[in-house]
C-alpha cells in the first residue's frame, strides 16, 4: 500500500439517458501534489468531480481515501471526508450577502440552535483580512463582478480545512494578479500535504501548478503522467485525438461598410465617452483588466444598462437604445459573460433554450409547430456540433462548452448583423474554442460584424482584424492588427499609455 496515495478511484462507470459519461475510471492522487486533468467538453472530468464529491453516484466502481473504501451519498458527506470543490458553474444566491454565502451550509449555531450571527461576521473579516479581498461581510453577492463571486468560491472551498480540494476551472473569470494569488496559494496547501485535483482548458497556466496530467477523452482516461513527460502540444493531441495545427483560423476577409458606430457613449462613472465603429466583414477585440468598462459598455448597447450621453448607429441608422427586444430587432445580439446568470435556463431543454429569442419561427397560425422547431434545433446543433443525447435534455446536464454552444445557436437562429461575443471562450476546450473561433471567422465571411470582449490576450491577437483597449472606463487605445503585441495591449490597459500618444 502506497501511503502516499490520498485518493484512488477504481473502475468508476457512469451514464445519463443516452450517453455513457464515464467508462471505467482508474485515477489516483498523491498527498501534497497538484494532478490536473485535462480533455474537451464532455470528457467526463466534472462528472467524475461530482461522484468525488458526492452530487453523482457511480453505476459501479469505488471511491479509497487513504486507500480505505468509502461511499459518499451527498456534499456534506464529502465535506466530512475532507473533500471540498469549487465548481466551474459558480453557484451562488444573488441576493445573499458575502457571509451567507461563505457559510451557506455550513452556518454555526449556538447552544439553542439558532445561527451565531456574530460568530458568521467575525470569521467572515477574518477570512476576507487573511486572503487580502476588499468586501464588506454585507455586501451582496449581485453587487460584485463575476470575478468577484469567483475569488469567494475559491475562498469558500480554502476554507472548509479539506485535504482533498477540487479546482474545476478556478481561473475562467478571475484577473491575472488574482491567477497569481491563487497559484501561491495552491503552493501553500501543498505544502501542508493537501493534494489537489485541478480542471483547467488554459494549458499553458497548468503546467506553471501540475505535478501530473491525466487527459480525459470521451468518459476515458486517454494517458497519465508526471508533468515532465508532456508538453503542451502533445496534450492537445492527447485531448482531441489529433493535432490542431492551426489554433486560430483567421482568414482575410473584405471588410464592407459600417454596421455599428458608437460615438461618446457614457453612463455616469461607469463608462465614459466611449468611441468606436465595426464594419461588415470585421472582428474586433476589446481588451481591458477587470473593472475596466468593457462588459458595462456592452450591457448597454444591448438595452441592458442605461445610457446618459452619446449616440448609437446601427446599419446607418441612429437608435435610442430602449430596452434588449428593440435592439435585437435591429440585429443586434449579445452573448454574456456569466452563461449561468443571464443566458441558459437550468430546469428547461436544450429545445426550448435554443429557440427563446425567436418563438415566432414555432409559434404562428395559432398554434405551436413542433416539428418545425426540432428541424431548427436539430439543423443547428449539427452545424455548431453540439452534444446532446437528446433535445428535451436538461440544459443544465450539459458540459459548460455544449451550454455556450446552445446558446450560440439560439442567437444563429435570428441571423444578426452585429454579435457581441463576451467571453465567448471561458470555460471551454481548446477544440470547443477552435469551433468557435472558426465560426466567428464564417460569420466574418457573410458580411457580419463580431465584436469580442476577452480577457485572453493571444486569442484577441489571434482573431480580431482591430482591437480597442479600455481602462477605468475609456477607450485607451484602439490598435491594427499590424500593430498587435501583448505588450503594447497591457500598457493600454493599465493606463500607462493613451491613444493621444500613439505617432
Amino acid at each position: 500500500m502506497d501511503k502516499n496515495i490520498k485518493l484512488r478511484v477504481s473502475q468508476i462507470e457512469k451514464s445519463f439517458p443516452g450517453v455513457k459519461a464515464l467508462d471505467k475510471i482508474d485515477f489516483t492522487v498523491k498527498k501534497g501534489t497538484v494532478h490536473v486533468l485535462c480533455g474537451e467538453n464532455g470528457a467526463g472530468k466534472s462528472t467524475l468531480m461530482k461522484i468525488i464529491n458526492g452530487i453523482y453516484q457511480p453505476d459501479g466502481g469505488e471511491i479509497f481515501i487513504d486507500e480505505k473504501p468509502v461511499k459518499i451519498n451527498n456534499p456534506i458527506q464529502a465535506r466530512n471526508l475532507g473533500i471540498s470543490m469549487i465548481f466551474q458553474e459558480m453557484n451562488y444566491v444573488p441576493e445573499m450577502t458575502v457571509e451567507e454565502n461563505l457559510f451557506l451550509g455550513n452556518l454555526p449555531v449556538n447552544k439553542f440552535g439558532n445561527v451565531n450571527w456574530k460568530e458568521v461576521r467575525t470569521r467572515t473579516k477574518e477570512l476576507l483580512k487573511k486572503e487580502n479581498l476588499p468586501y464588506l461581510p454585507t455586501t451582496l453577492l449581485k453587487d460584485l463582478t463575476v470575478s468577484d463571486i469567483q475569488m469567494l468560491e475559491i475562498l469558500k472551498a480554502i476554507s472548509y480545512n479539506s485535504d482533498i480540494i477540487i479546482m474545476d476551472e478556478p481561473t475562467s473569470a478571475i484577473t491575472q494578479k488574482e491567477v497569481e494569488k491563487l497559484f501561491k496559494k495552491i503552493e501553500e496547501l501543498k505544502a501542508r500535504g493537501v493534494c489537489i485535483i485541478y480542471i483547467s482548458h488554459k494549458l499553458d497556466e497548468i503546467f506553471q501548478i501540475a505535478d501530473e496530467i491525466t487527459v480525459f477523452r470521451d468518459g476515458t482516461v486517454v494517458e497519465s503522467h508526471p508533468k515532465e513527460e508532456l508538453d503542451i502540444e502533445t496534450v492537445i493531441a492527447l485531448m482531441v485525438g489529433r493535432k490542431l495545427t492551426n489554433t486560430y483560423p483567421k482568414e482575410e476577409i473584405k471588410i464592407g461598410e459600417k454596421l455599428l458606430e458608437v460615438k461618446k457613449l457614457s453612463n455616469g462613472n461607469v463608462y465614459h465617452d466611449v468611441s468606436f465603429h465595426l464594419k461588415k466583414g470585421e472582428i474586433i477585440g476589446f481588451a481591458g483588466l477587470m473593472g475596466a468598462g468593457r462588459t458595462e459598455v456592452m450591457r448597454s448597447l444591448f438595452g441592458l444598462d442605461p445610457i446618459s450621453s452619446g449616440t448609437v448607429n446601427i446599419k446607418g441608422e441612429e437608435v435610442k437604445v430602449k430596452n434588449v427586444q428593440q435592439i435585437i430587432e435591429k440585429g443586434l445580439v449579445m452573448l454574456s459573460e456569466d452563461r449561468r446568470r443571464y443566458g441558459i435556463i437550468p430546469v428547461r431543454s436544450v429545445r426550448e433554450n435554443t429557440t427563446l429569442a425567436f418563438l415566432q419561427k414555432v409559434f404562428y397560425r395559432f398554434r405551436y409547430h413542433k416539428n418545425v422547431e426540432q428541424s431548427i434545433v436539430s439543423d443547428m446543433f449539427e452545424k455548431m456540433r453540439v452534444k446532446t443525447p437528446t433535445l428535451e435534455t436538461p440544459i443544465a446536464s450539459l458540459s459548460g462548452g455544449n451550454q455556450q454552444k446552445v446558446l450560440l445557436a439560439k442567437w444563429m437562429i435570428r441571423n444578426p448583423d452585429v454579435l457581441i461575443l463576451d467571453e465567448p471562450t471561458r470555460g471551454i476546450d481548446v477544440g470547443a474554442k477552435f469551433e468557435i473561433y472558426k465560426l466567428m471567422t464564417n460569420l466574418a465571411k457573410e458580411g457580419k460584424g463580431v465584436i469580442m470582449v476577452s480577457s485572453e490576450l493571444p486569442e484577441l491577437i489571434g482573431m480580431c482584424d482591430r482591437i480597442y483597449v479600455m481602462s477605468k472606463g475609456a477607450v485607451t487605445g484602439e490598435i491594427k492588427r499590424e500593430d498587435f503585441s501583448q505588450e503594447l495591449i497591457m500598457k493600454y490597459a493599465t493606463g500607462t499609455l493613451t491613444s493621444d500618444e500613439v505617432r
